[in-house]
């Protein structure tokens, strides 16, 4: 297949990139979504992030994949209030799309447009919102193969229960009643066309029937909120869930608090628990900081927000999707348990 290069190719099949960047970029390319030789990509980039995917650019050249690629800022100022037409056109013609981007305040609208487009045409779509050389030298080199071993044990006790239970010293005391009418998502990091995947993947997750408890958020919060706070091991968020809903927000870091509260009440449904998941990326050691991996790190995070109803069948919609993550969690599925201290009690 000929395409027609854009301005974004020849600067980015130009552009000096870290060798030390190479063996994550080829996960993403033949690992994670098995880019064919004769399949259309669409790569969406910014100037923050161009060094990275010049590494991806790299490996479909190397492999002969067709491509077209973007930057941002090139086309709309940012933050963007709406995805460029000239990328969703792009997108309606591709098989694969990989978008590894800096986030910005207030452009998931934007992000959902273009996953409207991913979700209608099936494409194979790599998610790397804020992805940074720290996630390609950690994340990015998992043994991805491995991880979805482990997140199909994982998928498949889940969606035989009812009831799933999360608990951490640190003050975590979480029950998520499950709806059998919705579905559980396996998002290892093997994307395929019918759901679209962060990169690094590794995690499971639903839209869950009733959510209640206590949730100490020692780890990270989402969006661009995450960006803002980074770590919050030594300032960690203690909320409190009645009835699938947020009721509850406290922390010494006043400011984190009030932008979360904020952040959750956006609309109707920004409070509503939209996610429950398990991250199953085993090759994590330690959270870092950054949602895009750390929501993967092994143990329980749920998103307030929007709940992916077209992959998990939720009725509900909502225009916000804030995830938040723990550390060391013990879970139960059932009366079984699967996890001790942050701990697999599975075989991979």
């Amino acid at each position: 297949m000929n395409s027609p290069v854009t301005q974004a190719n020849r600067q980015l099949n130009r552009l000096p990139f870290d060798p030390e960047l190479t063996p994550g970029a080829r996960n993403a390319v033949e690992v994670c979504l098995r880019i064919q030789d004769h399949e259309k990509v669409t790569v969406i980039t910014d100037e923050a992030t161009k060094e990275i995917a010049a590494s991806i650019v790299a490996e479909l050249e190397k492999l002969g994949a067709p491509y077209h690629a973007w930057i941002l800022e090139e086309l709309s100022p940012r933050p963007l209030t709406d995805l460029p037409r000239e990328i969703l056109r792009d997108l309606e013609t591709s098989q694969v799309s990989i978008f590894a981007v800096q986030a910005q305040t207030h452009e998931l609208r934007s992000r959902m447009q273009m996953t409207d487009v991913v979700n209608r045409k099936k494409i194979r779509h790599a998610h790397m919102v804020n992805i940074n050389r720290q996630i390609m030298l950690e994340g990015m080199r998992a043994d991805f193969l491995k991880v979805d071993r482990i997140s199909t044990k994982v998928v498949e006790m889940a969606r035989r229960a009812k009831r799933i239970r999360a608990k951490t010293e640190a003050g975590t005391d979480l029950i998520a009643d499950l709806n059998p009418n919705y579905r559980w998502l396996k998002t290892s990091g093997i994307i395929s066309p019918d759901k679209w995947g962060n990169l690094p993947g590794g995690e499971v997750f639903t839209a869950p029937g009733e959510v209640n408890g206590t949730f100490v958020i020692d780890g990270v919060v989402g969006d661009y909120l995450c960006a803002k706070f980074g770590d919050l091991a030594k300032t960690p968020l203690t909320i409190q869930v009645r009835g699938n809903r947020l009721t509850e927000a406290r922390s010494s870091n006043q400011e984190l608090q009030e932008d979360f509260w904020r952040y959750t009440h956006t609309d109707e449904n920004s409070d509503r628990v939209g996610e429950f998941a398990i991250g199953t990326n085993i090759g994590l050691k330690s959270l870092i900081g950054q949602i895009l991996q750390d929501e993967k790190y092994p143990g329980i995070h749920i998103a307030f927000g929007n709940p992916y109803g077209a992959h998990t069948g939720a009725e509900w919609d909502c225009s916000t999707h804030i995830d938040v993550v723990g550390r060391k969690f013990d879970i139960w599925v059932d009366d079984e348990q699967i996890m001790g201290q942050g701990q697999f009690l599975l075989e991979a």
